[in-house]
C-alpha cells in the first residue's frame, strides 16, 4: 500500500475513528490526542501490515490501544475540578449520545464497534483480544441495559 492510499484511506475513517474515541475518552481534547497519534504510529507502521484489506480493524485496533494509553496516563493525574457532562458530539442525536455514554465502560466499546460501526462481532472480538462469546455477552448486556435505561424511551419515540 502506498502513503497516498494510506492517507486516502485514513481520511475516510476519521469518523469512525473519532466515535471510537468517544467510547473510550470523556475528554474532547484526548480523543484528538488519541485519533492523531494513532495515525502516526499507523504511519510509521505501515510497513508491517500483512493484509491491507484489514486497515480498517488494525487502526482501529491502535486507536483502542492509544485511547487506553491516555486513560491510563490520565488516572495518574489528581483533577482540580470536577469537569461538567459532556455534551454531544456536532451533528449527533443528544438522547442517543447519553444513551451510549450512560452505559459501562466494558459494555460501551463493544455496543459502539458493532451497532454504529458495523464490525462484526469476530473482528470486535479481535480487535478487543476477548473470546467472541465474551462479545456476544457484553453486546446481550449492553442491550438490557439500555432497554432499562429511561432515555431509551425518549430515543424510541423519535
Amino acid at each position: 500500500m502506498t502513503h497516498e492510499e494510506f492517507a486516502g484511506r485514513i481520511v475516510a475513517m476519521q469518523g469512525t475513528l473519532y466515535r471510537v474515541s468517544c467510547a473510550i475518552l470523556p475528554q474532547l481534547c484526548d480523543r484528538e490526542d488519541a485519533v492523531q497519534s494513532c495515525i502516526e504510529r499507523a504511519w510509521r507502521k505501515l510497513p508491517t501490515l500483512r493484509d491491507d484489506d484489514r486497515l480498517q480493524a488494525w487502526v482501529t485496533r491502535i486507536l483502542i490501544h492509544e485511547c487506553y494509553a491516555l486513560l491510563r496516563a490520565r488516572k495518574r493525574e489528581v483533577p482540580m475540578a470536577t469537569l461538567p457532562e459532556q455534551s454531544a458530539p456536532a451533528g449527533s442525536d443528544p438522547d442517543l449520545y447519553r444513551l451510549f455514554s450512560d452505559l459501562p465502560d466494558k459494555l460501551r466499546l463493544p455496543m459502539v464497534l458493532f451497532y454504529l460501526e458495523g464490525y462484526s462481532v469476530s473482528d470486535i472480538a479481535g480487535m478487543l483480544h476477548l473470546p467472541a462469546g465474551t462479545v456476544k455477552s457484553r453486546l446481550s448486556r449492553g442491550r438490557d441495559a439500555m432497554r432499562r435505561s429511561d432515555i431509551f424511551e425518549e430515543v424510541q419515540e423519535k
